[in-house]
């Protein structure tokens, strides 16, 4: 018997994931789930013989288990073999399990970066005709993006690579933690030229939000306007994403958003107490979800940063629910209209924080006049404000773009090379 996952449980319709595959079964549970008087923490994988479960028996096999820094990404079976796709400490690992009557035989795939993107699935379309045959795609900060032919328990084989878009001679990549303030250690990935200086011109972003992952990838853009030019970039892996599972996700969700904020802030002084910059020079990030996180650096932290870059953004949390797409996103955020949630939305409502009088660094505001996600009345009015009590805040809004950087690659271009222009120059580095 085969199928691909669905989603069932006795909790809700949807705390389950389920494959199954040639007469075997793997399940994984968003939260914890106690079989035969043994509790398994969320997101464990458990194995079974079909066959035998049908007939009642529960005696799983735990295939995987997540701990503090260990996370699951996904799981799916190809050529009679269960996958597993893993986050170890921010490693993408890959192990390949094989199930018999014996046991389940478990094999790792090699070859892969250690710091950096990779994915791996199935060559097959559909599971039943799969036969073991990996795809495997890869990248790093410094690598552009690589693709694999993995045969089954075999070694990963180059089959093409994208065009290299900067000159990464001199560059180095490095792995580092801040410490939050509750205590909580946010890493982070480093890539620019080695030793410290302590001037050097950071960029740096995060996300933070619905258990997206903000792992260090290749940005061509990035790379051109800012790494060759002798910049540092900066990825901040900070609470809220799905970096180690569901509980980071859950540690930066509703009344903990703010944590995942703190998290960013402590990364930008953590740059400064290794050396590496001073405030001033730290130019930072983000767009979406990190709308409301550059914001509360703006509003919360603004003394931590030189110039900071605020895309398609969401950051009035009164009114957010109410406008586009908001409203399926009370999970995250919580209910401004639910008074006990808006006492903790209030906090980070950037919008409704912003004083008059207060140190903030200079900050570019862009949307997308055709953004049918977050509505770009968020970036108009948090704009308008700041201008209005006499801050130095800019405003750009293309016609077109949707969710994004514009319609098509010039315009995106253009929108990436106005919003590096402007963190160079506000962080006085005209490089």
């Amino acid at each position: 018997m085969s199928g691909s996952n669905s989603s069932r449980g006795s909790a809700s319709s949807t705390d389950a994931s389920v494959a199954w595959h040639r007469g075997w079964l793997a399940v994984k549970r968003r939260t914890g789930w106690t079989i035969d008087r043994e509790t398994h923490p969320a997101d464990t994988v458990l194995g079974i013989s079909f066959t035998a479960f049908l007939e009642g028996d529960r005696h799983f096999t735990k295939l995987f288990e997540p701990a503090e820094r260990r996370a699951l990404r996904e799981f799916f079976w190809s050529g009679g073999r269960l996958v597993l796709s893993i986050l170890d400490d921010l490693k993408p690992v890959f192990e390949v399990l094989t199930p018999s009557d014996d046991g389940w035989a478990r094999e790792p795939i090699t070859g892969l970066p250690n710091i950096g993107v990779a994915h791996v699935w199935s060559l097959d379309v559909r599971t039943e005709e799969s036969t073991g045959d990996l795809l495997a795609s890869a990248q790093d900060p410094v690598t552009s993006a690589s693709l694999y032919l993995v045969p089954p328990l075999g070694v990963p084989q180059l089959l093409k690579r994208a065009p290299q878009a900067f000159d990464p001679t001199g560059v180095v990549v490095t792995r580092h933690e801040a410490v939050s303030e509750d205590g909580t250690r946010i890493p982070y990935v480093q890539v620019g030229p080695p030793g410290e200086t302590g001037e050097a011109p950071v960029h740096l972003s995060g996300y933070g939000g619905f258990g997206i992952s903000q792992l260090p990838y290749y940005n061509p853009s990035m790379g051109k306007l800012w790494l060759e030019r002798g910049g540092t970039g900066v990825v901040a892996s900070i609470r809220g994403g799905g970096e180690f599972g569901t509980a980071w996700h859950d540690a930066g969700r509703r009344e903990k958003k703010r944590l995942s904020h703190d998290d960013f802030a402590a990364v930008a002084a953590d740059l400064v107490r290794r050396g590496v910059t001073r405030p001033g020079r730290i130019a930072a990030e983000g767009g979406s979800n990190g709308g409301i996180l550059i914001t509360n650096m703006l509003t919360r932290y603004p003394e931590r940063f030189g110039a900071l870059f605020c895309t398609i953004p969401l950051i009035d949390m009164r009114r957010y629910a109410k406008l586009h797409a908001g409203a399926s996103w009370i999970a995250e955020y919580g209910d401004p209209d639910d008074p006990a949630d808006w006492g903790f939305l209030s906090q980070i409502s950037a919008y409704h924080n912003a004083v008059p009088g207060r140190p903030y660094p200079p900050i570019l505001i862009a949307t997308s006049r055709r953004d049918d996600r977050v509505h770009p009345g968020h970036a108009r009015k948090m704009a308008a404000k700041l201008q209005a009590m006499g801050y130095e805040a800019y405003f750009y809004e293309p016609a077109a773009g949707g969710h994004g950087y514009g319609k098509d690659n010039a315009e995106r271009a253009a929108f990436t090379a106005l919003g590096y222009n402007f963190l160079r120059r506000a962080i006085g580095w005209d490089a």
